[in-house]
């Protein structure tokens, strides 16, 4: 599975030879497995050996961003580069009794680490398509531009050039564009840290029971766009949310902008996946119309 290259600088860091491999399943885009040394210790590898680029890179950096704010564990980086990311391994255990409460009051402190403007330092990726973070000009204080220009109009130029952009959506698209300073308006906040990409896949149990942040798309926005993310596919239990606005308390209004930024995701999915997720991307659009 390993190349001779990269064992040998894999165990170079480590300082110990690598005893086992065992296959981790769950990824789409990458390989993963557990990685035991002869010293008995313990290592989480994601390999991608389909292409070579800086997906890995960005991972990394988003997941030390993540850790910055000491307020969810997070697996710590070993190393990284074009293809592979070595990370602290985190044994799967089972859930507290209180593990959503916890979970809500904890993803409330990720939010309450903050930045002076919107973006981040380099653009990652969600998922395999690239996330453009890296804002211009006002959009660095401006969130509903930011918002717009990086995450919504990016993903609907993806979907015409993919060939996804029939004439419903491009009217949808136009309109929402007319009326996005409307829908958040009364939102503004400073930018919060956000995971970016949180479903029922991308965080674990650790051992003691309590929830572990995985494959971030990391960038600094507003918390309601990480929120609209949990919802998107289910798995998060109301007492998630309670305990989150009993420790950060959400605006009036932010159900109703839910559907604006579940868009973002809709619409990637729609060019990562296809068809399926067009009608759903144009009734997330409608619902503002």
């Amino acid at each position: 599975m390993l190349s001779t290259e990269l064992k040998y600088k894999i165990e170079n860091i480590l300082g110990s030879e690598i005893e086992s491999l065992d296959s981790i399943s769950g990824g789409c885009i990458s390989s993963a497995v557990k990685l035991e040394t002869k010293t008995g210790k313990n290592y989480f590898l994601k390999l991608n050996a389909l292409s070579s680029n800086d997906m890995f890179l960005k991972e990394a950096n988003g997941l030390r961003e993540l850790r910055e704010a000491n307020s969810l564990r997070v697996p710590g980086v070993i190393l990284a580069d074009e293809s592979f990311i070595l990370l602290e391994y985190i044994s799967p255990g089972k859930r507290r009794s209180d593990f959503f409460e916890d979970f809500g009051r904890r993803f409330a402190g990720l939010h309450k680490f903050t930045s002076e403007s919107f973006g981040f330092f380099e653009d990652n990726y969600i998922g395999s398509t690239v996330q453009k973070n890296i804002p211009d000009g006002s959009e660095k204080n401006n969130w509903i531009e930011f918002y717009w220009n990086k995450r919504i109009l990016f993903q609907f130029d993806l979907a015409e050039k993919n060939g996804y952009a029939r004439t419903e959506l491009i009217e949808g698209i136009i309109k929402l564009e007319n009326k996005i300073e409307e829908i958040l308006s009364g939102s503004e906040e400073e930018p919060s840290l956000l995971h970016g990409d949180l479903w029922g896949g991308n965080f674990m149990t650790d051992e003691s029971g309590s929830a572990c942040l995985i494959d971030p798309a990391v960038y600094y926005g507003h918390r309601e766009a990480d929120l609209a993310m949990t919802q998107l596919f289910g798995g998060f239990d109301k007492s998630f949310y309670s305990a989150y606005n009993e420790c950060f308390p959400l605006k009036d209004g932010w159900q109703y902008r839910q559907n604006v930024y579940r868009l973002y995701h809709v619409i990637n999915h729609l060019n990562l996946f296809g068809w399926g997720y067009y009608p759903q991307a144009v009734s997330l659009i409608q619902s503002y119309l």
